[in-house]
C-alpha cells in the first residue's frame, strides 16, 4: 500500500474583499478634489501676446471677467453693463477676500471700457488684478 503524497498548492488566490471599499474611497475622493469650473464664453476675444508671462498656480481663487471688441462684458456666465461689474465684484470679494479677478481683455479693445472696468473693480475694493496673455513665440 502506497500513500500519496499532498503536494503543496502553489496557487493563492488574492483576497478581494476589500476591493470595493477601495474603489469607493479612491472614487469619493476623485469627485471632491476635483475642480470642474467651465465657462461658456459668450464675448468674442483675441488675447493679446507677451513676452513675460507668469502662470497662476491655485486657479481656485480666479474670477473670470471677458471684454470683448464689442465693449461687451461677461463675468463668469453673463454679460453685464459696466455699472454692474462693481456690484458683481463686491458679492465675490466678501465670499472671498483672496479673489483674484482675471481679465481676458480683447486685443482690439478700447482702452476706455478697459478703464471703466478698472475703475469698478477699485470701487468694489478688488485690487488683485490679473491680465491675461499668450506667450509670445
Amino acid at each position: 500500500m502506497r500513500f500519496k503524497k499532498k503536494r503543496a498548492n502553489p496557487q493563492q488566490e488574492i483576497p478581494t474583499a476589500s476591493m470595493p471599499d477601495i474603489i469607493f474611497m479612491l472614487l469619493i475622493f476623485f469627485m471632491v478634489t476635483t475642480v470642474l469650473r467651465e465657462y461658456d464664453v459668450l464675448v468674442k476675444y483675441e488675447l493679446p501676446e507677451a513676452v513675460s508671462v507668469e502662470k497662476i498656480e491655485n486657479k481656485r481663487l480666479l474670477s473670470y471677467i471677458w471684454i470683448g471688441n464689442d465693449e461687451r462684458i461677461q463675468i463668469d456666465d453673463s454679460i453685464l453693463p459696466v455699472e454692474e461689474v462693481m456690484n458683481v465684484a463686491y458679492h465675490k470679494r466678501l465670499s472671498n477676500p483672496n479673489v483674484i479677478m482675471s481679465l481676458h481683455i480683447d486685443k482690439g479693445s478700447r482702452m476706455g471700457v478697459v478703464h471703466d472696468v478698472q475703475q469698478q473693480l477699485r470701487r468694489a475694493d478688488a485690487l488683485r488684478i490679473n491680465y491675461s496673455a499668450l506667450r509670445k513665440l
